[in-house]
């Protein structure tokens, strides 16, 4: 089995679906979306 089809396997369950919600109330916060945004910004200025 290829490891794409075990990933897709894996978010379709229970407890991959728990994950992505958990995923998506994090990026919901601000403190998160300003890391990133710092992230973004630092990782543009090494080019």
């Amino acid at each position: 089995m290829s490891l794409m089809h075990r990933i897709s396997t894996f978010l379709r369950s229970p407890k991959g679906q728990q994950l992505i919600e958990r995923g998506r109330r994090e990026l919901a916060k601000p403190s998160t979306q300003q890391k990133l945004k710092g992230l973004a910004a630092k990782l543009q200025h090494r080019r």
